[in-house]
């Protein structure tokens, strides 16, 4: 049997490739489906396996600072927004991309931490906006900082700074290119 073109590639980038978890799994693969071309899986399996690893480091930030992952994502929403730091319900769960029950619950869970309050809009008795508390804004202050040095620690324990240039360009292509584009209004 010849050897396939993609097949060819793949094994002389082998030797360049560090041996990870992923790469078993691949190998395991190609030892009993030579026929498939298990790349995408290699690229797929260490994006999934970075995600975990990243994951787990954020989330010990987060803990040490009585938050969950979700909890900050929601704070940092809020104080991204800018003076007043007020959004509504439903575009928070937009931003975080989580159904309404679940942003709902996330905000009784702040609220009763006083990290935010929610008020009813006085002209539409409908609407409901969410406020950063001052407390909630210097939790917030005080937990990104660590949170930003997590993400450069993780990355420049791995990868050069040219290295991470490059990984962030190749992601943002693969993201927009998946109509994950910037909601801006520039």
């Amino acid at each position: 049997m010849h050897a396939l073109p993609w097949r060819q590639t793949v094994r002389r980038r082998k030797e360049a490739v560090v041996a990870d978890r992923v790469s078993d799994f691949l190998a395991q693969w190609e030892r009993e489906r030579p026929d498939l071309d298990v790349s995408p899986m290699g690229v797929i399996g260490r994006l999934s396996r970075v995600s975990e690893i990243t994951g787990r480091a954020l989330s010990r930030t987060f803990t040490a600072h009585g938050l969950t992952s979700g909890e900050f994502d929601t704070l940092a929403t809020l104080r991204r927004a800018g003076s007043p730091f007020t959004l509504t319900p439903g575009e928070l769960a937009a931003s975080s991309m989580v159904t309404g029950a679940a942003m709902t619950n996330r905000l009784q869970r702040l609220e009763d931490k006083g990290l935010l309050v929610r008020a009813t809009d006085p002209e539409n008795r409908r609407r409901v906006h969410v406020r950063l508390t001052d407390d909630g804004r210097a939790r917030v202050d005080e937990v990104v900082v660590e949170h930003m040095r997590t993400e450069q620690d993780l990355l420049d324990a791995h990868l050069t700074r040219t290295q991470q240039g490059e990984l962030a360009a190749l992601l943002a292509t693969f993201l927009e290119s998946s109509g994950d584009v910037s909601m801006r209004r520039d």
